[in-house]
Parts: structure tokens; C-alpha cells; sequence
């Protein structure tokens, strides 16, 4: 009777020993799983990082296609009424073109009316005559400068003003030199204006 008590003392002591062990095992896998979370969770992060950097980049070369023919419509600095009109004209497709997925609401939003906005004065570049179209390219400049204010850009920009422009109110253009060459002006006052800041 005594070592059939011991040997039953001796099971219940085995299997509360084990369900011990087991318990403790068990909170480990539990305190390890949250870290396994984690790390996925920052694994997932960086994911996000990097999409997001992808992102950014692709929308800087959807924009840079703007900027480039933005700046074919300095032409207006050589006087160039028909260069003017096909970078218009090019623009006016730029803007079609462009993606605001990637944006917040609040930015995309803001991107609509200025695409709007400068698709309309792009039309009018791409169909005007010259003074026509120098009065809607300063309405275009300001629409670029606000849409890089948004999406930003990979190119070095010069932001421009010329102070004499409609009637002394002034009108601002981007360039990719620090050398001025109005293209309000073209030939009549080449050099009319200043660098207002430098653009990345």
C-alpha cells in the first residue's frame, strides 16, 4: 500500500512538474510571438518606406515630364511664338497624363485645381500669339511653382521675377539657369529680373 501511495506521489509530482515546464514553454512561444509581430511589423514598415520612396520618385519623373516642357516654352525668351505653342501644346498631354494616386486627399485635391488650372493656360500657349501666350505663361509659372511645392523635383530650378512685367506688377518663371533671360521681354530686355530662390 505504501509504494503503491509513492508511486502515485511520485506520478502526481511528474505530471505537475510537467504541466509546469509546459506552462512556462507555452508563455515563452507567447512573449516570443509578439516579437516575431514586431519584427514582421517593422519588416512590414520598411516595406512601406521603400514604396513610399518608390513612389515619390516615380511621381518626381511623372512631374519632371511637366517641368521639361514647362521650360521648352522659355522659348518665348528667343521671341519663338512656335516653339512656344508645341511645348504648350505637350503640356497640355502632361497634365492628362498625371498620376495623383500617391498623394493624400488633401494634396490631390489641391493638384486637381492647379492641373486644371494650368492644362487650361497651357491650351492657350499652344494656339496664341506671342503676347497672348507671355500672358499665360506667367499664369502657368505660378500653377508650376505651387505643383512642386507639392511633388517636389529632381532638377536644379532657378525661380525667377521679373518686375516689370504687366504693368509693374511683376511675374514669376522657373529656369534651369541662374543667368536671367526674360521671357516676358525676349529681346527687348533680356536680362530683366532676378533670381527670387533656388528650386532643390
Amino acid at each position: 500500500m505504501k509504494k503503491i501511495r509513492k508511486t502515485i506521489s511520485i506520478i502526481t509530482i511528474a505530471v505537475l512538474a510537467f504541466t509546469v515546464i509546459s506552462c512556462k514553454d507555452g508563455k515563452k512561444d507567447d512573449a516570443a510571438a509578439p516579437m516575431s509581430n514586431e519584427m514582421h511589423q517593422e519588416d512590414g514598415h520598411n516595406h512601406e518606406d521603400s514604396k513610399k520612396m518608390s513612389a515619390d520618385n516615380s511621381d518626381k519623373g511623372e512631374s519632371s515630364a511637366i517641368i521639361e516642357n514647362y521650360l521648352k516654352i522659355n522659348a518665348l525668351v528667343a521671341d519663338n511664338q512656335e516653339d512656344a505653342a508645341n511645348a504648350g501644346g505637350m503640356l497640355v498631354t502632361d497634365f492628362e497624363d498625371f498620376d495623383k494616386s500617391s498623394y493624400s486627399s488633401e494634396e490631390q485635391q489641391e493638384l486637381s485645381d492647379i492641373i486644371e488650372d494650368a492644362k487650361e493656360h497651357a491650351e492657350h500657349i499652344s494656339e496664341s500669339p506671342i503676347e497672348h501666350q507671355r500672358e499665360h505663361f506667367d499664369i502657368l509659372s505660378k500653377d508650376v511653382i505651387d505643383m512642386i511645392a507639392i511633388t517636389g523635383t529632381d532638377k536644379k530650378l532657378y525661380q525667377d521675377f521679373c518686375p516689370m512685367y504687366n504693368n509693374n506688377k511683376g511675374a514669376q518663371w522657373l529656369s534651369t539657369t541662374e543667368e536671367i533671360k526674360n521671357p516676358y521681354f525676349g529681346s527687348k530686355m533680356m536680362g530683366c529680373g532676378k533670381v527670387q530662390k533656388e528650386i532643390n
